[in-house]
This record gives structure tokens, sequence and C-alpha cells, in this order.
């Protein structure tokens, strides 16, 4: 198998349109298994899209080196080439002078060759010094090749490259010029998730014109001959060892609204010997389960929809009620919550808007509010239905959740913000409704006792 890792100089360095058209091009003749550094839910729906296979995410804050391993191992069964995309910077991660956090982390933690992707507008021999600069400064990271963004003509392009070959030792495998055409395609996928349905035929549409106008500037041989090779590795842990007997169901919401899950999360379950029912908060009517899960996404998108379906709300009210175990994160929390409002002015709004919810827990959501990302550190209490001890996650909203000042919480955080004073995970009977997004593997046996949880309430 052959694998590389791409990253960038930078945010918005055009790493992940350079990514997603590569790994399409690819994946046309190749089995394409594509990884995604950090706690992120939007890139890895785009890459697993575009490879037909599940996008995994590796992050060195919440995952150990080996459990990074064994994702990536597992993740690479029968593949032929692996491809990861970076996060931010090479270096940037969760602090300033460690490299935890960080694509750097993953590249050395499984020994990949990096393609540096640096945004070149308005310099040239300068280039050179920033790839100078990221060669020296962690002399283990191999970067291996550079992709250049933003180019202006000709003449930019080729004092550029000469002067990162001349200077760095390198190739640069790819000039891509500033074309409107790319930025409009990428805007328009923007920061929403990739979801089959009606909507595929214009992510296919935008993914092609990103796809068309790499391939043009970027070297895809020479791309594939700067990977390197890696024998299979069957001597890894498989973090996921599947039970013949699945003996309990836990109803998943997933739709336009709710979406935000890990790859990972649906192996653990099936390795707790649970099995999985998709169900849609927008159109369905609750399945019969033994616990539920309503993750992230964007219900604020769809409040009106989600208010209709009161039946749907009525009955998750209903079995939370009964002491079925409900695990929500972010999105589902703020679904789980009395009412959402959303401010006038938000998105073109002209008069704010309010809905109902599902009314679990006392309190009220609010959009906009302050941009909160972080990584969080915390410990959960043992009246917790996922039980107690401590973990790590990660927490990305501009919502603003205020609940009763008596509200219980799982969750005590010595790092991130959560839903108030570094409280989070509020709790009523056995449900949790948390901003705190946990990763399923560093967080394998949390789930693991929510499963428990499940077949226990059921017996």
């Amino acid at each position: 198998m052959k694998q590389i890792l791409i990253t960038g100089d930078r945010s918005g360095s055009g790493k992940t349109s350079i990514t997603l058209a590569l790994a399409a091009l690819l994946s046309k003749n190749s089995r394409v298994q594509t990884f995604k550094v950090g706690m992120d839910y939007i890139d890895p729906s785009y890459l697993a899209a575009v490879s037909g296979r599940p996008c995994r995410n590796l992050d060195s804050f919440t995952l150990s080196t080996d459990q990074i391993r064994d994702i990536y191992a597992y993740g690479c069964r029968d593949a032929d080439i692996a491809i990861v995309e970076g996060v931010r910077g090479l270096y940037e991660g969760a602090e300033a002078l460690t490299d935890s956090g960080s694509t750097a982390a993953v590249a050395k933690a499984l020994d990949l060759p990096v393609i540096l992707v640096v945004s070149a507008q308005s310099i040239t021999r300068s280039a050179a010094a920033i790839v100078k600069g990221f060669q020296s400064f962690d002399p283990s990271i191999r970067i291996a090749g550079v992709i250049l963004n933003n180019i202006k003509g000709g003449s930019h392009k080729a004092k550029a490259q000469e002067a990162i070959e001349h200077y760095c030792g390198v190739p640069v495998i790819g000039a891509i010029p500033r074309m409107e055409e790319m930025q409009l395609a990428m805007r328009h996928l923007g920061l929403v998730p990739y979801r089959e349905g009606s909507g595929r035929g214009d992510f296919d549409a935008r993914i092609s014109i990103i796809t068309e106008m790499i391939g043009k500037y970027v070297d895809l041989d020479a791309f594939v001959a700067l990977m390197s090779n890696i024998a299979p590795s069957a001597h890894r842990k498989n973090p996921f060892e599947f039970p013949k007997d699945r003996d309990v169901r836990i109803g998943i919401a997933l739709d336009e609204a709710f979406n935000f899950y890990y790859a990972d999360l649906f192996d653990i379950l099936h390795a707790s010997g649970a099995e999985y029912v998709p169900f849609s908060p927008v159109h369905d009517r609750l399945p019969d389960a033994d616990g539920y899960i309503i993750g992230g996404g964007y219900p604020e998108l769809f409040l009106a929809e989600l208010e209709k379906n009161d039946r749907m709300r009525e009955a998750v009210r209903e079995v939370s009620g009964n002491g079925t175990p409900i695990y929500a994160e972010c999105g589902g929390l703020m679904y789980l919550t009395d009412r959402m409002t959303l401010k006038a002015g938000w998105q073109g709004r002209e008069s704010e808007m309010a809905a109902e919810m599902c009314g679990i827990f006392s309190g009220s959501t609010s959009m906009p509010a302050r941009r909160v990302v972080s990584y969080v550190e915390g410990t959960a209490g043992a009246g917790s239905p996922l039980g107690p001890g401590p973990f790590r996650g990660h927490e990305f909203h501009y919502s603003s959740v205020t609940l009763d000042r008596d509200t219980q919480f799982a969750y005590r955080l010595t790092r991130g913000i959560g839903i108030r004073d570094s409280l989070d995970g509020a709790l009523i009977n056995n449900t949790l409704g948390s901003y705190s997004h946990l990763h399923p593997v560093a967080s394998a046996g949390m789930f693991r006792h929510f499963v428990d949880l499940c077949r226990t309430r059921r017996s």
C-alpha cells in the first residue's frame, strides 16, 4: 500500500480542495482510504464521498499513538493508497510548545511523507524560506514535496519553484493558479457536510469543478511517486472486536439536521454488541430501541421542520422520562432544550425566530453566540449514563445553551467551557446532553458503558 499526508502552511492554504481532488482522481482506478487529522466532521464527509470508503479521524490530543496506529491500520484494510489530510498548519496543535493535536504528531506516529501546500500569493523566493523553515523546525518530519497555490502566472510559478527546489531540495509537483471557479465551488460546499440524497447532484458538480481544475495543475504521477510503501499491518491490534450476537438496538439520529458522527462510532457500537437503527428527527417517528444517540449537526437550519414533527419530540420526551438512555452531543443537546431562538440579523434573518424543541432540559438555546472552538478535558461523575472517569474531546459551536440553575451536570471540565462555568453533560434520568464531542475510540469505554446501560434497562 502507498501512503502520504497532505498539509498546509496555514489555514486557508487550499489543502482541503487539493486533497479532495487528488483523492477523487486516484479513486477512479484505485481503492483510496482517506483520513482526517483532528476532531472534524465536515472534511471527512467530503473525503468519504469521493473515495467511497469511510474517512476516519486521527487526533493526537484525544488518541494515544497506539490508538492512532490501530485506527490507521484498520481503515487501510484492502486499500491501495492511504491519503491523510492535515488540519490547519502543519505544526498547529493544542499547545505552544508541544505537537499534541497537530498534523505533525500524526505524520510522525505513522511515519508518513508530507506534501506541503503553500499559499504563494504575492511571494516567490520567500516561498522557499517558508518551506525551509518548516523543514528545519522539526527535522523528523519528512517534507517530500510542495504544491503551490494562488499562483498568478508563469513567471510567478517559475521563480517560486526554482527557489524552493534549489534551497530546499524538494520538488514542486503542482502550481495552482487562483481561480474564481474553484473558490466558488468550495464556497458553495462551505461548511455543509455531504449527505446522500437530493443534495448529492450539487455536491458532485462542485467536486467535479475542483477536481478538473486541480487535475490540470498537479502532476499526479509525481504525487504518487512521492508516496512511501508500507506492508499490511496485520500485527496491529484491531480496535474493534465484533461479537457474533448484537442484542441491543441503538437509535441514531441521522438526517440533514443531525449528522456529525465519526465513522468509528458505528464500529464501536457493533463491537459492544449493539446494532444501530438510523432515524430522522425531521421526517420520521421515533423507532423502538433500547437507547438513543443524537449527534451534532445543524438543527438551527431546520427549526420549523423539527418543531412540526411534534410526534417525534413527544416520543423523545417520553422515552427520556421512562429512563431510556439518551446521549446527545452539541446539536443534539440543543434539540433537547425547551426551545431554540435564532436572533434577527443572523444569516440575513429579518426577525427573530423561535421554535419549540423536546423540552427535556429546562432552558433554551440561542444563536448566534460567541464562537467556541477548543479541546476539552474533564471527568465524568458516577451518575453519567456513559460511566465515570476522565475523558478528552472537543467543542465547536456558535450557540449558547442556558439551563435552569438547579440542572445537574455529569462532566466537570479542567479544559474547555462546556455549557456553564466548566460544567458540561447536563443530566436528567438517563439522558445526557453535552457540548463536548467524544472520539469513539478514545472514549470506547464510555460508549461500551452506554450500551451496557441500555442492555440493563431493557432487561
